[in-house]
């Protein structure tokens, strides 16, 4: 239930947002003045701020400029009877959401209502960033979701076994990322970790990779080399995409598991070997056993443990985790100050449905500090992408009893973005990519 503050100092109104807001299923708090305001602000849980522009002694402007300065977390919708675009840019100015006009309509205020309270849930996720990701463990997945809960839960329960785990999800879904994590979260930590995709090299290749060779056991093996498993020895080896694995190599790293020996190629003897064995692959194995392209006895062998990664699109807020830490990787590379996602950066990035996975997600966060000019990732730092995929226009309403021309959504669109620069017309003039008389001018329509 969502806690929002009626400021009006007529009290026929206030009873009427009263009425309208508890049947809407939120719960209302009023004040009929501004200082009223400010003194439930400092001792209820507020939401949202529903506020007169024009009261007594403390206006509605400033109530919006104090609550942007002490709880920027809580958007305030103006209300004035006396529109204007002189008023539309000093509520915007001092920080407020959104500004609608008497006679208020149900649909208008309604919402006016959803898009505060989906902001503020935003702003909420933002403000959890940095706590949730100081207190992340060592060798965590990151994310607060119900879904990496469980995948960080397994982990702490098998991390210090030696029983084989098959890491299975889509691509970039951070298998190898996981597979770390169990390295580092168990007794091998302070062994070596040791990663071969088995989908990127020949096959003749990859059998010297994994199992080494002689000296003469090829044209081009003028001296002995040790494999991976042999390099792995005490630590973790990660074989990636191991449903890629040849079927002629499948019974070589079968019977080294069973028998915890190696012998290298065009070798005389077996090399004992103690590695734990981490595998990943986005193949449904099961269904490859059945068409005999993969044996039944290896992955009973590798799949003694199996975890499974979600897709991005279904670990909810945790886009947002990631996301900032990412910029603070990408940020300190590139040697920019950024400080975070603004909220309708960050309104984008949930909407979004993500196929590539956090690989996509990554790279996303990469291109928007690559172009960015402010302290905060924008909407137009993003790919076109996300902003295609959204269904909301940015400052459009989305219902049809208040459908406005165009001239209008374009004059609301430019007050937003020259208030989140702060009034600051060149920056505004080149997020928008118009020179400063037509910003002028288009201010004056």
């Amino acid at each position: 239930m969502s806690h929002v503050l009626i400021v009006d100092d007529d009290a026929l109104v206030r009873d009427a947002l009263q009425a309208f807001l508890h049947a809407c299923g939120h719960e209302p708090a009023c004040a009929a003045n501004g200082n009223e305001a400010l003194e439930r602000l400092a001792s209820d849980d507020i939401d949202v701020v529903l506020a007169d522009v024009m009261m007594p002694d403390v206006t509605g402007l400033d109530l919006c400029r104090y609550v942007a300065e002490h709880r920027p977390d809580v958007p305030v919708v103006m209300v004035t009877g006396h529109g204007s675009m002189d008023l539309a840019i000093s509520a915007m100015r001092v920080g407020a959401f959104d500004l609608i006009l008497k006679p208020l309509t149900v649909p208008t205020l309604r919402a006016a209502l959803d898009r505060a309270l989906h902001h503020a849930g935003i702003m909420r996720k933002l403000s959890l960033l940095r706590t949730v990701e100081a207190s992340s463990e060592v060798g965590a997945i990151l994310g607060e979701s119900a879904e990496i809960k469980a995948v960080n839960a397994l982990i702490d329960r098998v991390a210090d076994s030696d029983a084989s785990i098959l890491v299975t999800g889509a691509s970039g879904t951070g298998k190898e990322v996981a597979a770390r994590a169990i390295h580092a979260r168990g007794r091998r930590a302070n062994k070596p970790f040791v990663s071969i995709n088995c989908a990127a090299l020949p096959d003749a290749l990859l059998e010297s990779e994994l199992f080494g060779h002689a000296r003469g056991a090829f044209t081009d093996a003028k001296e002995q080399r040790d494999g991976l498993f042999v390099l792995a020895n005490g630590g973790t080896l990660f074989l990636d995409e191991i449903g890629d694995l040849p079927v002629g190599l499948q019974p070589k790293l079968l019977r080294a598991l069973q028998e915890r020996k190696v012998r290298p190629v065009g070798g005389k003897h077996e090399i004992d070997i103690d590695v734990r064995l981490i595998s990943a692959t986005n193949h449904d194995l099961e269904q490859d056993v059945d068409r005999k392209t993969f044996r039944s006895d290896l992955y009973f062998r590798i799949n003694v443990v199996q975890l499974r990664l979600p897709p991005l699109h279904a670990r909810g807020s945790d886009v947002l985790l990631l996301a900032d830490h990412f910029l603070k990787q990408f940020a300190a590379q590139e040697g920019k100050q950024i400080t975070g996602l603004s909220p309708a950066a960050a309104r984008l990035l949930l909407e979004y449905h993500w196929p590539g996975n956090v690989r996509e997600l990554q790279n996303c966060m990469h291109r928007a500090v690559a172009v960015a000019r402010h302290e905060e990732i924008l909407p137009i730092d993003l790919p076109e992408s996300l902003s295609a995929a959204s269904s909301e226009v940015a400052l459009a309403p989305d219902y049809p009893s208040e459908l406005l021309p165009l001239r209008d959504v374009e004059r609301r669109y430019v007050t937003r973005v020259l208030a989140a620069v702060s009034g600051n017309k060149s920056s505004a003039a080149r997020i928008l990519q118009i020179d400063r008389k037509t910003l002028y001018r288009k201010l004056e329509l």
